[in-house]
């Protein structure tokens, strides 16, 4: 899977594939976890193409906000509109993860 990335400053923006699904999200969580890997601690999911979000996907992003957290970092989401907004909102997740209604803001948290 061809995860698009970028960096601003300390902080990795990653574009999420338009599904977070069972068939996804492990290949998404490998790949990311590379990148985290190598010091990217502070992440920022940019979720505006993600239609789609199933219990696999929001696993993967408590996996990736456990494994920033590990390294001392922290992951937020930006641009995530219903339906996946409202997911999170009805999991709970919302408290968990901050959400961001741009990358620059979600970036600029970290800061």
């Amino acid at each position: 899977m061809q995860i698009t990335t970028e960096i601003f400053g300390n902080v990795l923006v990653a574009h999420t594939p338009d599904e977070l699904t069972d068939d996804t999200s492990i290949e998404f969580v490998n790949a990311l976890s590379a990148a985290i890997n190598d010091q990217h601690y502070q992440v920022v999911l940019q979720m505006d193409r993600s239609e789609l979000l199933d219990s696999a996907g929001l696993t993967a992003l408590l996996d990736l906000q456990d494994l920033t957290r590990e390294q001392g970092g922290n992951l937020k989401i930006s641009g995530l509109e219903d339906p996946g907004k409202k997911i999170l909102e009805l999991t709970r997740l919302d408290q968990r993860i901050d959400l961001f209604d741009s990358v620059i803001e979600a970036v600029s948290s970290f800061h």
